[in-house]
């Protein structure tokens, strides 16, 4: 578990182990924050793709709009990841309060 913990922070995520004294609003943040985030990498990837293939269409319409089309759709479900995060802050803020 330790080597995960340690090749996570090399890329810049922090993962801690849970501990007894963590409340079931820290664990549950931990995780939906985890896989919102995962997602959100997982749009912007899909946006890159959408770039890239814009770049090598080579005027042809029909990859054009393929293209456009990708982008479009990794941008939508990067602001449906936002709005997911937030609502779910607000959720566990207001349920799970301390």
């Amino acid at each position: 578990m330790k080597d995960l913990i340690t090749k996570f922070a090399e890329i810049g995520v922090e993962l801690k182990p849970v501990t007894e004294e963590d409340t079931l609003k820290d664990n549950v943040t931990t995780i939906l924050s985890t896989i919102i985030g995962v997602l959100g990498f997982v749009c912007v990837v899909v946006m890159i793709i959408g770039g890239v293939n814009y770049m090598t269409s080579s005027g042809d319409a029909g990859k054009v709009k393929k293209a456009k089309d990708t982008i479009l759709y990794g941008l939508i479900g990067l602001i449906v990841c936002v709005l997911a995060f937030a609502l779910v802050q607000f959720v566990i803020n207001t349920i799970l309060e301390n």
